[in-house]
């Protein structure tokens, strides 16, 4: 394993803490009284003063008193490392609104900040336009069944026409046999000539009922197309209103023609019930419940909230080395419950224009798609973008900036002794480059 060093962090300044340490000390040893024994150097046992240490006691109550915390060194590349503030912020699809297509009174059945999944029960809406178009559907439907009555209708019409037209044709068949034959008769002297006039007006006749039938099968055709067309306009008449119902209603038209009772759906809804089409959480509900609200009012919107991402503003000098698709990692302000949060990792990407005025440009963190968002993540939340932004540059040890304190003109740090996590080493820190947050410890610390 390999042997690490922790620096302390402190909610406090360092210096401020050792001072408080060391007036702790001094109360426990002599009170407030300073006597000859006070100001006397310790000696020990064999009568030699101790020497100096750098060395101070950190156990559990001084840890606990202080509030302590310790950070760990890090291999990080601080040179290339960009801190930019911003913000998190909901993504255009994290929100959605409901609103109504037709005016009504509503009911909420959900509460603000309430979560719910797809198809929980938002509100209720009582219309006048939906009685209106249920009015419309079952005018519909009823001109459907006569446009279907009536296309039913012209088979049977044809088949009694065809069986006629058949029997006509049969007669003429056999009266033109018939005045053939009596003609040859009448050559032959064996016929009367009244007979052959008698079967040759019949013959006319019959051809004329034959001529009867082909105009009355043009018009049986006609009216087959023309119960065709009804049917297919009524029909997609009723299709467009079910369509409409459908999206007024939130139910799908197989749903609302479901039979119950001998009663199909869309005929016993007295209310339009709307439901959740994402899961979320209820954000904004403008309009009260028993309001009465018009045509596209909104009556709610949910949001997800999870559904962020982090907007900062760099300065234009960094372009150069900032470019979409560099990883990048969201960290939480110091300090307070959320010093030590885990960070959002995800891609930066650059806003299409910038800024002139103020010679900056948006800078976008979308976090990875697919691993969950911190629960600190939350829109409105303030932090800080961090981006390995390209170029040459190496891993060097760290510690957070935090862990430095101040004493006079020198920057000195506390590692935690490896072989007594209840003692700590004072040490003059020979530090480097920071990208305000890490700080290049350049020696005294290790991997």
């Amino acid at each position: 394993m390999r042997r690490f060093i922790e620096g302390i962090q402190t909610m406090q300044t360092h210096r401020a803490a050792l001072v408080a340490c060391a007036a702790a000390v001094v109360l426990a040893l002599g009170g407030c009284k300073r006597t000859a024994a006070d100001t006397a150097p310790a000696v020990t046992p064999s009568g030699e003063t101790p020497a100096p240490t750098n060395r101070i006691d950190i156990n559990a109550s001084v840890r606990q008193n202080l509030g302590i915390t310790f950070a760990q060194v890090e291999t990080r590349d601080v040179a290339r490392t960009l801190r930019v503030p911003g913000r998190f912020e909901l993504l255009p699809t994290a929100r959605r609104e409901y609103r109504v297509s037709m005016p009504g009174t509503v009911e909420l059945l959900v509460e603000q900040y309430q979560s719910v999944e797809i198809g929980t029960p938002l509100f209720k809406l009582d219309s006048p336009r939906w009685r209106e178009l249920q009015g419309q559907l079952t005018e519909a439907t009823a001109n459907v069944a006569l446009a279907e009555a009536e296309f039913a209708s012209i088979a049977p019409f044809m088949a009694a026409h065809e069986n006629h037209h058949r029997e006509i044709q049969n007669a003429v068949a056999l009266w033109t046999e018939r005045v053939a034959v009596l003609e040859r008769l009448q050559s032959a002297g064996g016929a009367r000539g009244e007979d052959v006039a008698q079967a040759k007006a019949s013959l006319a006749t019959v051809r004329s009922d034959l001529a009867e039938t082909f105009e009355k099968e043009a018009e049986l055709t006609a009216r087959g197309v023309e119960a065709t067309t009804h049917r297919e306009t009524a029909r997609a008449r009723l299709t467009l209103l079910m369509q409409s119902a459908a999206s007024l209603s939130g139910r799908t038209p197989a749903e609302l023609v479901t039979i119950a009772d001998g009663t199909p759906l869309w005929q016993t809804l007295g209310t339009i019930e709307v439901r959740a089409l994402s899961r979320g959480v209820i954000d904004e509900l403008p309009a009260p419940s028993g309001s009465f609200v018009d045509q596209n009012a909104m009556v709610m919107a949910t949001v997800q909230p999870e559904e962020v991402r982090f907007r900062a503003n760099a300065m234009q000098s960094d372009l150069g080395r900032l470019s979409n698709g560099l990883s990048a990692s969201v960290v939480a302000p110091q300090g307070g419950s959320l010093a030590n949060a885990d960070a959002v990792a995800g891609t930066l990407t650059l806003a299409p224009t910038a800024q002139a005025e103020r010679r900056t440009i948006e800078i976008i963190m979308t976090p990875t798609a697919g691993v969950p968002v911190a629960a600190w993540a939350r829109a409105g939340v303030a932090g800080f973008v961090e981006v390995v932004m390209a170029g040459a540059g190496r891993a060097e040890l760290a510690i957070p900036l935090s862990c430095v304190a101040r004493d006079g003109t020198k920057s000195i740090i506390f590692r935690r002794d490896p072989k007594d996590p209840n003692m700590a080493i004072r040490m003059e820190a020979d530090l480097g480059i920071d990208d305000g947050r890490w700080v290049v410890v350049q020696s005294g610390v290790a991997e």
